[in-house]
């Protein structure tokens, strides 16, 4: 997306106010990974530096949704939309009486003293989003790592992995569990055998690389449910280790340019993506309980 001439911020969809109800059953304690809350901009104003401009889609909202598909808990993601003003997110995991936690974005200068802060407000990871502040956001990520590593957080990944080969040797070697979002957010044109996702799937295989099933739009080379070519992808990144893959909705799904997704077909996609029942109970509720620090 670019900015128009006249200085105009291009838009994008709302999400569909229509949740359907999912097809199958949600288990008790279930958590949707991914999703972010903008606004509501009277009390939390976009940042200036974002480069698109969406809806509102605050906390009440995000919770009906979560409601009509069954799902009690979730991690809210900060967004590029409020830059590294965390205020709408907490907010938000004030509101959910302890049901959400979520992953903040670091100002430059940060503290340990901002990081307890944060932590004690329901935070557990940190994000690293390549995919809109570039390899700039690498910078001085070893002394973040080792910051964070004490209190249990993890570092969350929004890149295309294909752009960022190279540097999985380096984040291999960080002291810290590594979640990247999207199935890793690599085209599925490259094919399964294209080494960035090679790799991935043998960093996975050490326990400490997670990845969210999340996204299929974002990678996609169709234009609509069921998203089939993820399929493979999806599956193999499961298969390399069960016990480290978590699930998201990405609702509002932000700057999408195909029509909009329902909620409730996303979570009868997982289905699809992975037809046994005790598995899906372990990336829906057991895994995310782990990584995130709910009481199981």
């Amino acid at each position: 997306m670019s900015i128009s001439e006249d200085g105009t911020l291009p838009g994008c969809q709302a999400p569909d106010p229509n949740t359907r109800t999912p097809k199958i059953t949600v288990p008790a304690k279930a958590c949707d990974c991914h999703a972010h809350v903008f606004g509501p901009t009277d009390r939390f104003p976009y940042d200036a530096g974002r480069t698109y401009e969406p809806p509102e889609a605050p906390y009440d909202k995000y919770r009906k949704m979560l409601d009509t598909i069954g799902v009690e808990r979730a991690c809210l993601v900060q967004s590029s939309i409020h830059g590294t003003d965390n205020s709408a997110m907490l907010d938000a995991l004030v509101q959910s009486d302890g049901r959400f936690r979520g992953i903040a974005a670091l100002p430059d200068g940060y503290t340990e003293a901002d990081l307890i802060r944060l932590h004690d407000a329901g935070v557990r990871g940190a994000r690293i989003n390549l995919q809109f502040d570039g390899a700039a956001a690498m910078d001085g990520i070893e002394r973040l790592a080792d910051m964070i590593a004490p209190m249990g957080w993890h570092l969350q990944f929004l890149a295309n992995i294909a752009n960022y080969h190279g540097a999985l040797p380096r984040l291999a070697k960080l002291p810290i569990d590594l979640l990247f979002d999207h199935l890793g957010h690599m085209p599925t044109k490259l094919g399964l055998d294209a080494a960035p996702f090679q790799d991935l799937l043998a960093m996975r295989r050490d326990g400490r690389t997670w990845v969210k099933l999340s996204g299929p739009y974002r990678t996609t080379q169709g234009d609509g449910m069921p998203f089939a070519d993820n399929l493979p992808f999806a599956q193999a990144l499961v298969a390399a280790n069960p016990g480290t893959v978590v699930w998201g909705t990405d609702w509002p799904h932000p700057h999408l340019d195909i029509p909009m997704v329902n909620d409730g077909d996303l979570v009868d996609l997982l289905a699809d993506w992975v037809p046994d029942e005790a598995l899906r109970q372990k990336i829906l509720v057991d895994n995310p309980a782990r990584l995130f620090g709910f009481e199981e």
